[in-house]
């Protein structure tokens, strides 16, 4: 950071540097724009400005800087600074946390420019997201985040010291390789005192029978009452399953963890959930910020506020960031999120101000009504990536975007093409391209299903196969490794096509 950074007339600012004094003019008139013209909802702001090592430090730690020490995260660090400094790749310019405050990190390496856009894409596009996508409000608590993170942090270090690194490793390790597996995706049911209490004793007898060797040789006929058809209830009834909350489960039934244990894996538990709905809003949440960063720039260049020199530098940077590399590019990664989100938003921008016939017979709740803020708004709020391309992808973008289908048969040599951008495939590339967003695409639907407390505890898992795709055998073996080391006991994960309800594959540890 220097300090001499001036004003031109009319500007506030001109060059590249930048001091506090203006970082804050930047901030007030891109506040006056976010909030007063557009009508943008946020949580108060506060922004950090941070150096370039403490950023690699930040995401490598998946984007929080109050995250846990684990040897994964300096695995990464090493890994993106060896590729920065060899300029093999670039450092995000911002970090943004979703909380009440909302913290938005930046660069003090960045230009001014870089600054306000940063601001007006993170502390105002992605913090109005945050506050109003109804998936945020449902499973994230903005108010409490920060002091969940911070405790996280300190309650791991108290472990490290008291029971020594290794054995900490041990847990996270397994907690980790797991994780995509620790969120609840339907609220759970909210239980009356009475039913807690029931629960309570049924767990601590099995902990009691799980333990005691010479408790199980005693006969009694009522620890384990049997209905008329012979099924076990009682304590075996409370595990509740099947249940998809693998990590959940193993919290509150593997028999030989120690309190620590379960609460490092409650620790993971609600980091995986505070992550849920950012893993289903990728596309409209980078969307919603850049579509903010985008016109909050122009409006700052209409203004007079900013000199054409510091537009340009925000264009080829926004440009940059929403470029969609051809399949045969060697940047190509899939479809660019920022790319999809951003021109949807773009698109429906379009379809509420200058609609075409087309647009007419596909939107009509929307077309030529003369409010894309709001039109995009009450989307902001109410859909999540799968639902919001259901709904908004035009056929317009389909074409800009050069979409189209694909079926891809690994019993088949050869790729063929379903459907293109023509009258008949824009719906079923649209359906497709929406499917491939819904939450059971992206994870493997692997769920507790039984336990065997009649003999040696072997805990059985099953996979439900989707479009024919096996398991990858190295991959299943390791994560089963890391499971049967939290349950203590033998597992077993089995994976059935749903279509012929046979078993595949089978997998023992």
């Amino acid at each position: 950071m220097t300090a001499h950074a001036q004003s031109g007339p009319g500007h506030l600012y001109e060059g590249v540097d930048w001091s506090f004094h203006t970082l804050q003019s930047v901030y007030n008139a891109i506040e006056d724009i976010a909030l007063g013209e557009f009508g943008l909802d946020v949580y108060t702001n506060q922004i950090e400005v941070i150096s370039a090592e403490q950023m690699l430090d930040a995401y490598s730690s998946i984007g929080m800087p109050l995250m846990y020490s684990h040897w994964s995260f300096g695995k990464s660090f090493a890994r993106n600074e060896m590729l920065y400094r060899k300029g093999h790749q670039g450092l995000a310019y911002e970090i943004v946390i979703n909380s009440n405050p909302c913290i938005s990190y930046v660069m003090e390496e960045n230009s001014i420019t870089m600054q306000a856009l940063v601001i007006a894409h993170a502390a105002f596009g992605h913090n109005h997201f945050f506050k109003n996508n109804h998936l945020f409000r449902q499973w994230t608590d903005a108010d409490t985040v920060l002091d969940f993170f911070q405790y996280a942090k300190q309650f791991t270090a108290d472990c490290e010291e008291r029971y020594g690194m290794a054995e900490v490793e041990a847990v996270l390790d397994a907690a980790h390789a797991l994780q995509s597996h620790a969120v609840d995706r339907y609220p759970r049911k909210t239980l009356s005192e009475h039913e807690r209490k029931e629960r309570a004793r049924a767990r601590a007898e099995f902990e009691t029978s799980s333990f005691n060797d010479l408790w199980r040789t005693l006969p009694d006929s009522t620890r384990r009452p049997e209905k008329d058809g012979g099924e076990p209830t009682g304590w075996l009834e409370s595990l509740d399953l099947p249940e998809s909350n693998i990590v959940y489960f193993l919290q509150h039934y593997a028999p030989r963890l120690s309190t620590w244990q379960r609460d490092l894996l409650d620790v993971t538990c609600r980091t995986a959930q505070y992550f849920y709905p950012q893993k289903q809003t990728k596309v409209m949440n980078e969307g919603c910020a850049c579509y903010a960063h985008y016109h909050i720039m122009q409006r700052l260049h209409e203004k007079g506020l900013i000199p054409d020199s510091a537009m340009l530098e925000a264009l080829h940077s926004h440009s940059q960031v929403i470029a969609q590399p051809d399949f045969d590019d060697q940047r190509f990664g899939g479809i660019n999120p920022y790319a999809l989100g951003f021109g949807m938003m773009q698109d429906i921008h379009r379809i509420c101000m200058e609609p075409t016939d087309e647009d007419k017979a596909w939107f009509p709740d929307i077309a030529g009504n003369g409010d894309p803020l709001g039109t995009l708004k009450y989307a902001w709020e109410n859909f999540r990536d799968e639902s919001f391309i259901l709904q908004y992808l035009s056929p317009h973008l389909i074409r800009d975007m050069h979409f189209f289908k694909l079926h891809d048969d690994t019993r088949k040599p050869v790729i063929r093409i379903d459907e293109i951008h023509d009258e008949h495939g824009y719906r079923d590339v649209r359906r497709t391209l929406a499917a491939s967003y819904a939450i059971n695409a992206m994870d493997l639907d692997i769920q507790v299903t039984e336990v065997d407390l009649d003999g040696d505890r072997t805990l059985t898992l099953t996979h439900t196969m989707k479009d024919g795709i096996p398991l990858e055998t190295k991959e299943a073996n390791i994560v089963l490794s890391h499971l049967a080391e939290l349950w203590g006991y033998d597992v077993k994960l089995v994976s059935i096509d749903p279509e012929t309800e046979t078993i595949e594959q089978e997998f023992d540890i």
